[in-house]
């Protein structure tokens, strides 16, 4: 290694440290320091995105969460979004019944707020606890008034939603985090819901893809947040995601800061893959369900 790519290496590990985020190759001193502060504390409970296996679900919905199961893990956030893939909401209850899962959440997209009703009749049905918007369908160059208006329907939503004890989210990505004007619109949207009827849910990857400290939401936010997108990158600002334990964000110190984290809900979510999407999530499970923190 020449002179400038061990300070640019050098630099780059800094920047992770400061925000938030852990270097991906640990010297042995660093991983004494992160034993020794270690509580004992593992997850209770691993969920997954079914994002993550969408391909294996789109061919074969069934034998997909059948393979989720036998992965490890217990519940499931949904995709509505997707309509399920198209299958009926009473056979997909038998099929998630029958593995064990519980889906306890599912990602929609913003038009499903048109007809709540129906979305929260299939929500119950499916024993959703949380339906999550996942996008926004804004045409166009996105305004702060976009974000006001569609916090005011959260919160219009989430009343309603409460009524059937559900919870009405919003899931962030990367360009929500991008100033409008000086102002960052994801942090509008946050300050302008009422956390007493919407719960929101933390993508750690997206915030990161951002080049935003997922941490310092945390510190600026965490109480807002009742589910998480447990999600790595290779490097602040980069645009895929990588194996967990295989990039820069600290999941031990995350999971530290998160109150009551056995009533929340962490969804491990990969978008792109090394080899087969199935061989990562095995490996994703793996590291998080063995994490001390």
């Amino acid at each position: 290694m020449n002179r400038r790519d061990f300070l640019s290496s050098a630099g780059a590990a800094l920047a992770a440290s400061q925000l938030g985020c852990a270097p991906a190759v640990r010297t042995v001193g660093d991983v004494g320091a992160s034993v020794a502060g270690m509580s004992g504390r593992r997850l209770k409970t691993v969920g997954i995105q079914l994002y993550s296996l969408r391909d294996d679900a789109r061919r074969d919905l069934e034998s997909t969460l059948g393979q989720i199961a036998g992965m490890g893990y217990k519940t499931i956030e949904m995709l509505g979004s997707m309509n399920n893939f198209g299958m009926p909401v009473p056979q997909l209850r038998q099929i998630l019944d029958r593995n064990g899962l519980r889906a306890v959440s599912t990602h929609v997209g913003g038009n499903a707020l048109n007809d709540l009703d129906k979305t929260l009749d299939e929500a119950a049905a499916l024993g959703h606890e949380y339906v999550i918007v996942a996008s926004l369908p804004i045409q166009g160059q996105r305004t702060l008034d976009d974000y006001r208006r569609w916090a005011d329907r959260f919160n219009e939503a989430g009343r309603q939603a409460r009524t059937r004890n559900i919870w009405i989210g919003f899931h962030n990505h990367a360009n929500d985090h991008a100033p409008i004007d000086g102002t960052v619109p994801y942090d509008l949207m946050m300050d302008r819901t009422d956390p007493s009827i919407t719960r929101m849910q933390l993508d750690t990857g997206n915030t990161a893809m951002a080049s935003r400290d997922p941490l310092e939401y945390m510190r600026k936010y965490g109480p807002r947040y009742w589910s998480f997108h447990i999600k790595d990158v290779p490097a602040l600002g980069a645009k895929s995601d990588t194996e967990l334990g295989k990039g820069t964000i600290d999941f031990r110190r995350l999971f530290a800061m998160i109150e009551n984290i056995d009533q929340k809900h962490m969804f491990v979510e990969q978008e792109t893959y090394p080899g087969t999407p199935a061989d990562s999530l095995r490996r994703d499970y793996q590291y998080i369900s063995a994490l001390e923190f």
